[in-house]
């Protein structure tokens, strides 16, 4: 859906956490000056604030924005709103909007 507003997006998905391919985000974060992190877990206390840390760290004179996070909300998971708990396509959307 970004591309149809002339957006182009890399994606990339860790498969494991420990270890993560910092090398990988970090390479990605200097081509593009831009990160978002997602994933299902609140946004406190998740492994994405910790990815975001490290690139911060590394790749600070490359960003052009704020690292943005997409993540389930603070609060219990309501299994019967998963659907609205989870990261959505409209969610990631405005993140992509918000970093260009």
């Amino acid at each position: 859906r970004a591309a149809k507003e002339g957006i182009s997006c890399e994606v990339i998905d860790l498969q494991t956490i420990i270890p993560w391919d910092v090398d990988a985000v970090e390479a990605s974060v200097k081509k593009t000056g831009r990160m978002i992190v997602t994933h299902e877990a609140p946004s406190t206390n998740g492994f994405g604030a910790e990815i975001g840390q490290k690139i911060q760290e590394r790749c600070f004179l490359h960003l052009e924005a704020p690292i943005q996070r997409v993540c389930g909300w603070d609060t219990h998971f309501p299994y019967a709103f998963e659907e609205v708990y989870l990261p959505s396509v409209a969610r990631l959307q405005d993140a992509i909007r918000k970093t260009m």
